[in-house]
Formats: structure tokens, C-alpha cells, sequence
């Protein structure tokens, strides 16, 4: 039935206790609601559901059967919930004991949370980032990452706005030098002339020639746990270039509307990021080293460390 003067749906068997509640949320048997939640519009909160005091969903929120919502976590906007998928909101519970505050947990909008998955208090579950099921999370998730296990390993990352994040559909890597462009706005992979020897080979590669600026700092990444990635960042004014000197490293680009995934696998194999490209590294091999040049010299503020402002960023069309 519908709540009088309300314009949701709150089940005859059901408890919803606040009336921040919007149009058309549906509200099933047996959840409860506690008075101070905030519920958007157009929602589904199946059966057996508890929703606690602190706690803010966003629109067209869907939370499957046998969830609970505790204090201090908040839901955006078009988020799916699987079954018995748990949040926690303290490190260290003990009976009869509360924090001063609880742990903050977002997940972001059009993020996936898949059915007994476990997350732990005080994480960022990314913009359409997808949990798998029973997996238990350790970690805040990048945005678009796919995790699973116990703790949560990224094993991929889902589609993007307009393109799938799929491993790149570029042209066999030879070493014959050329500049292909990938569907990622100014990003550029790029082969370097590989020169053979039984003394050992060599590779070369001149900047403002081949790579395209003159570089003002480099550095390295190395010894990188496969579970772990690097990068999740843009940048104002800096422009970047990869080189995986060893081993194999997966990279994901973005520059708000197509993303794409390329792995760097060859020392004569680099990848060129123009400023305002989202980019992750991650699926380090375990003899991995990742050598990175860079335009300018390290300021924080050059920084774009959130997607969602990355986001905003590109759609105002402006540099700030």
C-alpha cells in the first residue's frame, strides 16, 4: 500500500520510520527504516532490510534481500545491492562499546556490490566499480575496477561511459618504430627501434621526436603486489609517458566518455598520456618495473585524485 500523503510504497508488513523518503521508492516486507535515514526516489528495498539513522541512498537504488545499512555509509544514485551483502562500520567492535564516530563507507553511483560480499568500514567502492559475489573487500576500489576473492584482488575493469575496457584492439606491436592512436583522446602507443645484439639489445627513443615533450623528472615503480594498483589519478598541465622496462603491466585510460585498456609488455613499447587522462596501472607482473617521464616537476595540486571531480572537470570543458 502507499503511505498516506506520500508518494512511496511501504509494504503493510514493512517499518519505515523517516519521511525522507522519495517518489516512487518502494519500501518491502519485513525492512526497517530508522527515523533519520534519507531514501532517494524511485528505490527498491527488498525484504528483510534494515536501514540505521546515519545513512544517505541516492536514486533509483536497488538493495536485495537481507542487507543492513548501518550508520555512517552512504549509497549513490543507481547502485545495486546483491543479497546478504554485508557493510561494516567498525574496526574493532566490542559489545557495549561505541566509537566516537563511525568509519565512513561511499559507494559511488552505478557501483555493483554482488550477493555475501563483505566491506570493510571506512571504504570508497568507485563509480561502477563491480564486486563479485562473496568477495571481501579490504580496500577502497577504483573506479570501473572488478574485484573479487578474500581480500578483494582487481581482476579487470567493466565497460566505460561510451567504450569497453577491454584489452586494446591495436594493431600487433613490431618493432618497426611507429605512433598508433588508441580511441582515448591523445593517448598514444608507441614503438621504439629495437636493435638486437648477442652482446644484449638496445632500445632508443628521442623526446620531442618520438615522445612528445621534454621531460623534467622521471621515476620508477617497482616490486608492486599483483593485487594492488597505481596511478587512479589525472593531471591539470602534466603529460606523461610509460615505459614498462620489465616485465608486463595492464594500463587503463580514460578521458571521461571512452575507455581502454593496453598492456605494456616490451621495453621498446611506450604509452603517452596527455594531461586531463584518467589513468590506472595494475596487473603488475611480479618482475615488474614500470619507468614513467614526466613534463613537469611534482606539484600536488596538478593533481586530479577523485574521478567524480575528474568527471566534472572534463564535462565544464575547462583546466583549473
Amino acid at each position: 500500500m502507499k503511505n498516506e500523503n506520500a508518494d512511496y510504497f511501504v509494504h503493510p508488513k514493512g517499518l519505515c520510520e523517516t519521511s525522507r523518503v522519495g517518489k516512487n521508492t518502494r519500501i518491502w516486507a519485513f525492512a526497517h527504516v530508522l527515523p533519520n535515514a534519507q531514501l532517494g526516489a524511485d528505490c527498491n528495498i527488498c525484504d528483510n532490510v534494515f536501514i540505521e539513522n546515519d545513512v544517505v541512498i541516492g536514486d533509483r537504488v536497488t538493495i536485495k534481500c537481507g542487507v543492513q545499512v548501518w550508520d555512517g555509509i552512504q549509497i549513490m544514485d543507481d547502485v545495486f545491492i546483491g543479497p546478504n551483502a554485508t557493510f561494516t562500520n567498525d574496526r574493532f567492535p566490542r559489545s557495549k562499546q561505541y566509537p566516537e564516530e563511525f568509519l565512513r563507507t561511499v559507494v559511488k553511483s552505478k557501483a555493483t556490490i554482488g550477493a555475501n560480499a563483505t566491506i570493510l568500514p571506512g571504504l570508497t567502492i568507485g563509480e561502477s566499480a563491480m564486486v563479485g559475489a562473496g568477495a571481501v573487500v579490504t580496500r577502497s576500489v577504483p573506479p570501473f575496477a572488478i574485484v573479487v576473492g578474500n581480500p578483494a584482488k582487481i581482476i579487470g575493469y567493466t565497460e566505460g561511459a561510451t567504450g569497453a575496457a577491454n584489452e586494446s584492439t591495436l594493431a600487433p606491436i613490431s618493432d618497426t618504430p611507429a605512433v598508433i592512436s588508441t580511441s582515448v583522446s591523445g593517448v598514444t602507443l608507441h614503438t621504439f627501434k629495437a636493435v638486437p645484439d648477442l652482446r644484449g639489445s638496445l632500445s632508443v627513443g628521442e623526446f620531442e621526436r618520438e615522445i612528445p615533450f621534454s621531460p623534467k623528472r622521471y621515476f620508477l615503480v617497482y616490486d608492486v603486489p599483483t593485487a594492488n594498483t597505481r596511478g587512479e589519478h589525472a593531471h591539470h598541465e602534466c603529460h606523461q609517458f610509460l615505459i614498462a622496462v620489465r616485465g608486463s603491466i595492464r594500463v587503463a585510460v580514460d578521458d571521461g566518455k571512452t575507455r581502454e585498456e593496453i598492456t605494456l609488455d616490451r621495453p621498446n613499447m611506450g604509452l603517452y598520456l596527455p594531461p586531463l587522462t584518467w589513468g590506472v596501472q595494475y596487473k603488475y607482473s611480479s618482475d615488474a618495473m614500470l619507468l614513467v617521464f614526466a613534463s613537469d616537476y611534482y606539484d600536488s595540486a596538478d593533481y586530479i585524485r577523485d574521478y567524480g571531480d575528474f568527471i566534472k572537470l572534463v564535462q565544464s570543458g575547462k583546466q583549473v
